[in-house]
């Protein structure tokens, strides 16, 4: 783009909205390209600071009209890195969030996250189908479909969405709900951010004040025992527990309790909803498998959440690599081990089934619901390993293919080659046919190819 050109951008941008906008080069300009994920570079040719959905919509007309793409960035946890041929609009000051407690909603802005709406739910004795990660975009996170360590229970977030107010392609706000826009209100409960920039979403909320929930860290040297016998026992679970383990190679930093710091461990974690179940009963198989390093279960408020996962909370360079699986045998759970010995992060098996199976009363586009388990392998892009991380990971993912039925979009990884064709075998082919569809009617000239799903 030449300077002339840059220049009329900026100005245009600036003379159609009130939020700011920002050129490349600018102190402003590097703060707000900058992510959760600082593995990814943003070099848009603008950024525009939304005030609201006005000015979401107004810069979707001035980027459109100079021939550019779309990015959209809340915290950039799942950011996809947006080029000098897009612009970059950033939703963090899209903060609406108003509860109706009585009918058990609440309204989201583009720019909130998990934890605000979970601290402002709680006061009433409700709670939002947040994921592990709480510092996540609420509104980002529910596009992809949404995975909650309370899943099994509620289903997905996307599931339990009212209605959607979205910016089209072709720059004007609509309101989105089972009664107006209904293709697009179904494509955008699980189909992702391609079919429009969501500025404000209604989501149902649910009267869970605590729940059963924490982690049981074993020595690497135990995991093998363990995971053969949490895939049999995870069968025999009811709805009301959401589980997960995890092979964690943590750092030896102060933030984590001294007994994990600088070792390999598996982490198995639980979530219990339910006030006729003994929670502690269910887990009961899996406490007395080996001698536990550090067991947190224990009754938390769900404002807590987070700590089930323990996800890390700071900026850090990372990719990731997921994939669905149909049934997870012995010789899945031996590659699995591999991973204690591979210069990985974290990787990580969710049991799925239960109410994630089941479809909503209103249907969405969430593909993978037959799954058994998602698969997600995370590397740190640091010397000396930033180099070989990337192959690594491609090669672990891809020898689960035998039993892979798909991609869940929130945990696929990166949108382009191969997660994006693992995304879309989630989905049957009417599904597919359906979005493609919906896609060129919404979106005919892709440009929101850019787009960021969080």
């Amino acid at each position: 783009m030449t300077t002339t050109a840059s220049t009329t951008l900026l100005t245009d941008l600036d003379a159609a909205t009130r939020g700011a906008v920002l050129a490349p080069g600018s102190a402003e300009y590097i703060v707000e390209v900058t992510g959760f994920n600082v593995a990814v570079e943003h070099r848009p040719a603008a950024v525009v600071v939304a005030a609201d959905a006005a000015d979401v919509a107004a810069a979707v007309r001035v980027a459109a009209a100079a021939g550019l793409k779309i990015a959209v960035k809340c915290t950039g946890h799942g950011a996809i890195a947006a080029g000098p041929d897009a612009v970059l609009i950033c939703t963090r000051a899209l903060t609406t969030l108003a509860l109706d407690h009585h009918g058990r909603t609440a309204t989201i802005g583009a720019g909130v996250v998990w934890q605000q709406v979970l601290d402002a739910a709680a006061p009433y004795g409700l709670a939002a189908l947040a994921g592990s990660a709480t510092a996540v975009g609420a509104v980002g996170y529910t596009l992809g479909g949404g995975l909650s360590p309370v899943g099994r229970t509620y289903g997905f977030a996307a599931d339990h969405v009212r209605s959607i107010e979205v910016v089209t392609a072709d720059g004007v706000v609509r309101r989105a709900d089972e009664h107006r826009n209904t293709d697009l209100f179904w494509a955008l409960r699980g189909g992702g951010a391609a079919f429009g920039i969501v500025t404000e979403s209604v989501v149902d909320l649910f009267p869970i004040q605590t729940v059963l929930g924490g982690g049981i860290f074993y020595d690497i040297a135990d995991a093998r025992a363990v995971l053969r016998a949490w895939s049999l026992w995870v069968p025999t679970l009811p709805e009301s527990v959401s589980t997960s383990v995890a092979i964690l190679h943590l750092p030896p930093t102060p933030e984590l309790p001294e007994p994990l710091r600088g070792r390999t461990v598996l982490h198995l974690r639980l979530t219990h909803v339910s006030c006729s179940e003994d929670g502690y009963a269910l887990l009961a198989p899996m406490r007395g498998l080996a001698v536990p390093i550090l067991d947190t279960v224990s009754e938390i408020p769900f404002t807590a959440i987070a700590s089930v996962h323990m996800d890390p909370a700071d900026p850090m360079p990372v990719m990731e690599r997921g994939i669905l699986l149909n049934e997870l045998t012995d010789d899945g759970l031996e590659i699995l081990l591999d991973a204690a010995e591979m210069p990985v992060a974290v990787v990580e098996l969710r049991a799925m089934g239960g109410a994630l199976r089941r479809e909503p009363a209103l249907p969405n586009a969430v593909g993978g619901r037959a799954a058994a388990f998602s698969l997600l392998a995370v590397g740190m892009l640091i010397p000396p390993i930033a180099d070989i991380v990337p192959g690594v990971l491609e090669r672990f993912v891809d020898r689960f293919e035998p039993w892979s039925c798909g991609a869940f979009m929130n945990m696929a990884g990166a949108a382009t080659g191969t997660p994006a064709d693992r995304v879309r075998a989630g989905w049957d082919a009417p599904t597919q046919d359906r979005l493609d569809d919906i896609r060129a009617a919404v979106d005919p000239l892709h440009i929101f190819t850019a787009a960021a799903r969080w």
